[in-house]
């Protein structure tokens, strides 16, 4: 069933879903380690930090703290490619993709909620 929704009703959507998230203490991420976090677990990999920010078109040291936060909260691993040791590859992680998937799901919730008030 598909269902159409304004740009308004979208953002609710998220919003519904990022509130949800803050009150089950998740941690608190920025739109940028979000877009980082979402990119390295949903596009193919292997992905690098030169890479990511070729991608998302910000800079490396943009993309460095963003994993430093991510890697800090073990959603992502930073390991040195052995093949090219100038590399640095991003890996996801459990903790990572446990995140995402109640990410969704709070999303999921969300859309759900709104179909049921229409």
């Amino acid at each position: 069933m598909s269902i159409e929704l304004s740009s308004n009703q979208i953002l609710d959507l998220w919003r519904g879903a990022l509130v949800e998230s803050l009150r089950r203490e998740a941690p608190d991420l920025s739109s940028r380690q979000l877009a980082v976090l979402l990119t390295v677990y949903l596009t193919p990999q292997p992905h690098t930090v030169r890479g990511l920010a070729t991608e998302l078109n910000v800079s490396k040291p943009a993309i460095t703290r963003a994993l430093d936060r991510l890697s800090g909260f073990d959603m992502v691993r930073r390991k040195v490619d052995d093949t090219d040791r100038r590399s640095v590859l991003v890996q996801r992680t459990v903790k990572g993709s446990v995140y995402l998937s109640e990410f969704g799901e709070l999303i999921q919730k969300s859309l759900s909620e709104a179909q049921n008030s229409m």
